[in-house]
Protein backbone atom coordinates (compact mmCIF):
# COMPACT_ATOMS: atom_id res chain seq x y z
CA UNK A 1 0.00 0.00 0.00
CA UNK A 2 1.01 3.64 -0.31
CA UNK A 3 1.88 5.50 2.87
CA UNK A 4 3.63 8.67 3.92
CA UNK A 5 6.93 7.62 5.49
CA UNK A 6 9.33 9.66 7.59
CA UNK A 7 12.64 7.95 6.85
CA UNK A 8 14.80 10.73 8.31
CA UNK A 9 14.16 13.43 10.93
CA UNK A 10 14.77 16.87 9.38
CA UNK A 11 13.70 20.44 10.15
CA UNK A 12 12.77 21.06 6.51
CA UNK A 13 10.73 17.82 6.24
CA UNK A 14 12.90 16.59 3.37
CA UNK A 15 13.00 13.19 5.06
CA UNK A 16 9.28 12.61 4.43
CA UNK A 17 7.94 11.00 1.25
CA UNK A 18 5.28 8.62 -0.09
CA UNK A 19 6.48 5.02 -0.34
CA UNK A 20 5.11 1.54 -0.92
CA UNK A 21 4.93 -0.38 2.36
CA UNK A 22 3.35 -3.59 3.61
CA UNK A 23 -0.33 -3.37 4.44
CA UNK A 24 -0.86 -3.91 8.19
CA UNK A 25 -2.82 -6.79 9.63
CA UNK A 26 -5.07 -6.11 12.63
CA UNK A 27 -4.05 -7.52 15.99
CA UNK A 28 -6.70 -9.15 18.18
CA UNK A 29 -7.93 -5.82 19.57
CA UNK A 30 -7.54 -3.83 16.34
CA UNK A 31 -9.67 -2.83 13.36
CA UNK A 32 -8.28 -2.55 9.85
CA UNK A 33 -9.52 0.65 8.19
CA UNK A 34 -9.58 1.73 4.56
CA UNK A 35 -8.64 5.33 5.26
CA UNK A 36 -10.74 7.92 3.42
CA UNK A 37 -9.46 11.06 5.13
CA UNK A 38 -6.68 12.00 7.55
CA UNK A 39 -6.29 15.46 9.07
CA UNK A 40 -2.99 17.28 9.46
CA UNK A 41 -2.06 18.28 13.01
CA UNK A 42 0.97 20.22 14.24
CA UNK A 43 2.22 17.17 16.19
CA UNK A 44 2.52 15.31 12.85
CA UNK A 45 5.03 17.92 11.71
CA UNK A 46 6.90 18.00 15.01
CA UNK A 47 7.09 14.19 15.01
CA UNK A 48 8.80 14.25 11.60
CA UNK A 49 11.22 16.91 12.84
CA UNK A 50 12.05 15.00 16.03
CA UNK A 51 10.70 17.89 18.12
CA UNK A 52 7.58 16.28 19.61
CA UNK A 53 7.43 14.86 23.14
CA UNK A 54 6.80 11.45 21.57
CA UNK A 55 10.05 10.32 19.92
CA UNK A 56 9.89 7.74 17.12
CA UNK A 57 12.85 6.21 15.34
CA UNK A 58 12.48 6.34 11.52
CA UNK A 59 11.07 4.88 9.44
CA UNK A 60 7.50 5.54 10.59
CA UNK A 61 4.22 6.81 9.20
CA UNK A 62 2.76 9.89 10.92
CA UNK A 63 -0.94 10.77 11.06
CA UNK A 64 -3.24 11.01 14.09
CA UNK A 65 -6.90 11.56 13.20
CA UNK A 66 -8.58 9.63 10.40
CA UNK A 67 -11.93 8.43 9.11
CA UNK A 68 -12.70 5.48 6.89
CA UNK A 69 -14.42 2.13 6.50
CA UNK A 70 -13.86 -1.12 8.40
CA UNK A 71 -12.51 -3.89 6.16
CA UNK A 72 -11.25 -6.42 8.75
CA UNK A 73 -11.61 -7.12 12.47
CA UNK A 74 -9.28 -8.54 15.08
CA UNK A 75 -10.54 -11.65 16.86
CA UNK A 76 -11.39 -9.76 20.08
CA UNK A 77 -13.30 -6.87 18.47
CA UNK A 78 -17.05 -6.94 19.20
CA UNK A 79 -18.33 -3.39 18.70
CA UNK A 80 -17.74 -2.93 14.97
CA UNK A 81 -18.75 -4.71 11.78
CA UNK A 82 -17.25 -4.93 8.31
CA UNK A 83 -18.36 -1.88 6.32
CA UNK A 84 -18.89 0.43 9.32
CA UNK A 85 -17.91 4.05 8.75
CA UNK A 86 -15.63 4.96 11.65
CA UNK A 87 -13.36 7.73 12.86
CA UNK A 88 -10.79 8.33 15.55
CA UNK A 89 -7.18 7.38 15.46
CA UNK A 90 -3.89 6.92 17.25
CA UNK A 91 -0.65 8.81 17.85
CA UNK A 92 0.71 7.93 14.40
CA UNK A 93 0.23 5.64 11.40
CA UNK A 94 -2.74 7.15 9.56
CA UNK A 95 -1.26 8.90 6.50
CA UNK A 96 -1.73 5.64 4.63
CA UNK A 97 -4.26 3.83 2.47
CA UNK A 98 -4.90 1.35 5.29
CA UNK A 99 -4.43 1.61 9.04
CA UNK A 100 -4.76 -0.91 11.87
CA UNK A 101 -6.13 0.93 14.90
CA UNK A 102 -7.11 -0.27 18.40
CA UNK A 103 -10.89 -0.58 18.56
CA UNK A 104 -11.06 1.51 21.74
CA UNK A 105 -9.65 4.46 19.77
CA UNK A 106 -12.55 4.47 17.29
CA UNK A 107 -16.06 5.88 17.08
CA UNK A 108 -18.81 5.27 14.57
CA UNK A 109 -18.84 8.27 12.24
CA UNK A 110 -21.68 10.71 12.97
CA UNK A 111 -24.14 10.37 10.10
CA UNK A 112 -24.19 14.12 9.46
CA UNK A 113 -20.39 14.30 9.14
CA UNK A 114 -18.47 13.72 5.93
CA UNK A 115 -15.31 11.61 6.18
CA UNK A 116 -13.32 14.85 5.98
CA UNK A 117 -15.22 16.40 8.89
CA UNK A 118 -14.97 13.23 10.96
CA UNK A 119 -11.20 13.10 10.44
CA UNK A 120 -10.94 16.74 11.57
CA UNK A 121 -12.68 16.29 14.87
CA UNK A 122 -11.07 14.13 17.52
CA UNK A 123 -7.72 15.75 18.43
CA UNK A 124 -8.86 19.36 18.01
CA UNK A 125 -12.10 19.00 19.94
CA UNK A 126 -10.60 16.84 22.67
CA UNK A 127 -7.92 19.50 23.16
CA UNK A 128 -10.54 22.25 23.31
CA UNK A 129 -12.77 20.30 25.71
CA UNK A 130 -10.00 19.31 28.12
CA UNK A 131 -8.63 22.85 28.03
CA UNK A 132 -11.88 24.73 28.54
CA UNK A 133 -13.82 22.31 30.74
CA UNK A 134 -11.32 20.23 32.70
CA UNK A 135 -8.44 22.67 33.03
CA UNK A 136 -10.01 26.09 32.48
CA UNK A 137 -13.37 25.54 34.22
CA UNK A 138 -15.00 27.91 31.72
CA UNK A 139 -18.45 29.00 32.90
CA UNK A 140 -21.45 30.32 31.01
CA UNK A 141 -21.31 34.10 30.88
CA UNK A 142 -17.52 34.30 31.16
CA UNK A 143 -15.30 35.79 28.46
CA UNK A 144 -13.04 33.43 26.53
CA UNK A 145 -10.11 34.81 24.53
CA UNK A 146 -8.98 32.38 21.81
CA UNK A 147 -5.60 32.98 20.18
CA UNK A 148 -4.69 31.44 16.84
CA UNK A 149 -8.43 31.20 16.37
CA UNK A 150 -8.36 30.37 12.66
CA UNK A 151 -6.30 27.21 13.21
CA UNK A 152 -7.76 23.77 13.83
CA UNK A 153 -7.54 23.80 17.62
CA UNK A 154 -8.48 27.49 17.65
CA UNK A 155 -11.67 26.98 15.65
CA UNK A 156 -12.54 24.04 17.91
CA UNK A 157 -12.10 26.26 20.98
CA UNK A 158 -14.41 28.89 19.47
CA UNK A 159 -17.01 26.20 18.82
CA UNK A 160 -16.73 24.61 22.28
CA UNK A 161 -16.70 28.01 23.97
CA UNK A 162 -20.03 28.90 22.38
CA UNK A 163 -21.52 25.53 23.40
CA UNK A 164 -20.48 26.32 26.98
CA UNK A 165 -22.18 29.73 26.88
CA UNK A 166 -19.12 31.98 26.86
CA UNK A 167 -18.59 35.26 25.06
CA UNK A 168 -15.80 34.45 22.63
CA UNK A 169 -13.12 36.92 21.49
CA UNK A 170 -11.01 35.44 18.69
CA UNK A 171 -7.61 36.71 17.59
CA UNK A 172 -5.39 36.17 14.56
CA UNK A 173 -3.18 37.94 12.08
CA UNK A 174 -5.42 38.02 8.99
CA UNK A 175 -8.63 39.99 8.52
CA UNK A 176 -9.73 37.54 5.83
CA UNK A 177 -9.32 34.52 8.10
CA UNK A 178 -10.86 36.32 11.07
CA UNK A 179 -13.95 37.06 8.98
CA UNK A 180 -14.39 33.30 8.61
CA UNK A 181 -13.95 32.82 12.35
CA UNK A 182 -16.58 35.50 12.99
CA UNK A 183 -19.00 33.79 10.62
CA UNK A 184 -18.23 30.52 12.41
CA UNK A 185 -19.52 31.91 15.71
CA UNK A 186 -17.01 34.18 17.46
CA UNK A 187 -18.65 37.20 19.10
CA UNK A 188 -15.67 39.50 18.48
CA UNK A 189 -12.46 39.26 16.43
CA UNK A 190 -9.18 41.14 16.85
CA UNK A 191 -6.28 41.34 14.40
CA UNK A 192 -3.16 41.07 16.53
CA UNK A 193 -0.94 42.97 14.09
CA UNK A 194 -1.05 45.98 16.41
CA UNK A 195 -1.64 44.16 19.68
CA UNK A 196 -4.83 43.12 21.42
CA UNK A 197 -4.54 44.09 25.09
CA UNK A 198 -6.43 47.38 24.91
CA UNK A 199 -9.24 46.01 22.75
CA UNK A 200 -9.76 43.02 25.06
CA UNK A 201 -9.92 45.40 28.01
CA UNK A 202 -12.44 47.59 26.17
CA UNK A 203 -14.64 44.62 25.26
CA UNK A 204 -14.67 43.43 28.88
CA UNK A 205 -15.25 46.80 30.58
CA UNK A 206 -11.68 46.80 31.83
CA UNK A 207 -11.80 43.38 33.53
CA UNK A 208 -9.91 41.33 30.98
CA UNK A 209 -10.66 37.82 29.76
CA UNK A 210 -11.63 35.14 32.26
CA UNK A 211 -10.08 32.30 30.25
CA UNK A 212 -7.33 32.66 27.62
CA UNK A 213 -6.68 29.77 25.24
CA UNK A 214 -3.15 30.08 23.86
CA UNK A 215 -1.71 27.66 21.30
CA UNK A 216 0.68 30.35 20.06
CA UNK A 217 2.98 31.31 22.94
CA UNK A 218 5.76 33.87 22.54
CA UNK A 219 4.65 37.49 22.33
CA UNK A 220 0.99 36.44 22.38
CA UNK A 221 1.45 34.86 25.81
CA UNK A 222 3.34 37.89 27.07
CA UNK A 223 0.55 40.27 26.12
CA UNK A 224 -2.13 37.89 27.41
CA UNK A 225 -0.71 38.35 30.92
CA UNK A 226 -1.64 42.03 30.55
CA UNK A 227 -5.31 41.48 29.74
CA UNK A 228 -6.43 38.59 31.93
CA UNK A 229 -9.09 39.04 34.59
CA UNK A 230 -8.65 38.46 38.30
CA UNK A 231 -9.11 34.72 38.94
CA UNK A 232 -8.43 34.17 35.23
CA UNK A 233 -6.98 31.00 33.72
CA UNK A 234 -4.29 31.29 31.05
CA UNK A 235 -4.26 27.95 29.22
CA UNK A 236 -0.98 26.85 27.63
CA UNK A 237 -1.90 24.75 24.58
CA UNK A 238 1.28 24.98 22.50
CA UNK A 239 3.96 27.17 20.97
CA UNK A 240 3.26 27.63 17.26
CA UNK A 241 5.10 30.98 17.40
CA UNK A 242 8.30 29.02 17.99
CA UNK A 243 9.11 30.72 21.29
CA UNK A 244 8.29 29.26 24.68
CA UNK A 245 7.29 32.23 26.83
CA UNK A 246 8.24 32.86 30.44
CA UNK A 247 6.27 34.69 33.11
CA UNK A 248 7.57 36.41 36.23
CA UNK A 249 5.77 34.79 39.14
CA UNK A 250 4.91 38.17 40.65
CA UNK A 251 2.43 38.68 37.80
CA UNK A 252 0.06 35.78 38.63
CA UNK A 253 0.46 36.67 42.30
CA UNK A 254 -0.48 40.34 41.89
CA UNK A 255 -3.15 39.81 39.22
CA UNK A 256 -4.55 36.66 40.82
CA UNK A 257 -4.54 34.41 37.75
CA UNK A 258 -3.40 30.86 37.03
CA UNK A 259 -1.16 29.54 34.26
CA UNK A 260 -2.49 26.10 33.39
CA UNK A 261 -0.86 23.49 31.16
CA UNK A 262 -3.03 21.44 28.81
CA UNK A 263 -2.15 18.00 27.43
CA UNK A 264 -5.43 16.44 26.40
CA UNK A 265 -4.10 12.96 25.67
CA UNK A 266 -2.04 12.80 28.85
CA UNK A 267 -5.06 13.97 30.87
CA UNK A 268 -6.96 10.89 29.73
CA UNK A 269 -4.02 8.58 30.37
CA UNK A 270 -3.56 9.89 33.91
CA UNK A 271 -7.30 10.03 34.67
CA UNK A 272 -8.87 7.23 32.57
CA UNK A 273 -12.45 7.64 33.82
CA UNK A 274 -12.51 11.36 33.09
CA UNK A 275 -10.71 10.67 29.81
CA UNK A 276 -13.53 8.37 28.70
CA UNK A 277 -16.08 10.99 29.74
CA UNK A 278 -14.25 13.62 27.68
CA UNK A 279 -14.35 11.51 24.53
CA UNK A 280 -17.96 10.48 25.07
CA UNK A 281 -19.02 14.09 25.53
CA UNK A 282 -17.38 15.55 22.44
CA UNK A 283 -18.79 12.79 20.20
CA UNK A 284 -22.21 13.16 21.81
CA UNK A 285 -22.11 16.84 20.90
CA UNK A 286 -21.12 15.92 17.35
CA UNK A 287 -24.03 13.49 16.98
CA UNK A 288 -26.43 16.07 18.40
CA UNK A 289 -25.26 18.66 15.90
CA UNK A 290 -23.94 21.00 18.59
CA UNK A 291 -20.41 21.06 17.20
CA UNK A 292 -18.96 20.77 13.69
CA UNK A 293 -15.35 21.18 12.52
CA UNK A 294 -14.33 23.59 9.80
CA UNK A 295 -12.53 21.93 6.87
CA UNK A 296 -10.25 24.16 4.81
CA UNK A 297 -9.42 21.83 1.91
CA UNK A 298 -8.44 18.28 0.93
CA UNK A 299 -5.13 17.20 -0.62
CA UNK A 300 -3.92 13.94 -2.19
CA UNK A 301 -1.40 11.87 -0.21
CA UNK A 302 1.44 13.05 -2.49
CA UNK A 303 0.86 16.64 -1.34
CA UNK A 304 1.00 15.94 2.41
CA UNK A 305 4.34 17.69 2.91
CA UNK A 306 2.94 20.65 0.96
CA UNK A 307 0.07 20.59 3.46
CA UNK A 308 2.55 20.55 6.34
CA UNK A 309 4.13 23.69 4.91
CA UNK A 310 0.73 25.34 4.44
CA UNK A 311 0.11 24.81 8.15
CA UNK A 312 3.53 26.19 9.07
CA UNK A 313 2.94 29.21 6.82
CA UNK A 314 -0.46 29.86 8.46
CA UNK A 315 -2.37 29.47 5.21
CA UNK A 316 -5.04 27.19 6.68
CA UNK A 317 -8.38 28.05 8.29
CA UNK A 318 -9.63 25.17 10.41
CA UNK A 319 -8.42 21.73 9.35
CA UNK A 320 -6.53 20.53 6.30
CA UNK A 321 -7.31 17.02 5.06
CA UNK A 322 -5.28 14.39 3.22
CA UNK A 323 -7.10 11.73 1.20
CA UNK A 324 -4.80 8.66 0.93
Amino acid sequence: MRALVCHRLTDDLSGVEVREVERPEPADNEVLIRVRATSINYPDILLCQGKYQLKLAPPFTPGMDMAGEVIALGSAVKDFDIGDAVCGGAKFGNFAKYAAIPADGLQKKPEAFSFEEAASYSAAYLTAYVALVRRGNLQAGETLLVHGASGGVGMAAVDVGKVLGATVIATGGSDEKLAKVKAYGADHVINTAHGFRQEVKALTDGRGADVIYDPVGGDIFDESVRCIAFNGRLLVIGFTSGRIAQVSTNMPLIKGFSVVGVRAGEYGRQLPEQGRENIETIWKWAREGRTRPYVHASLPLEDTVKGFQMLLDRQVVGKLIVQP
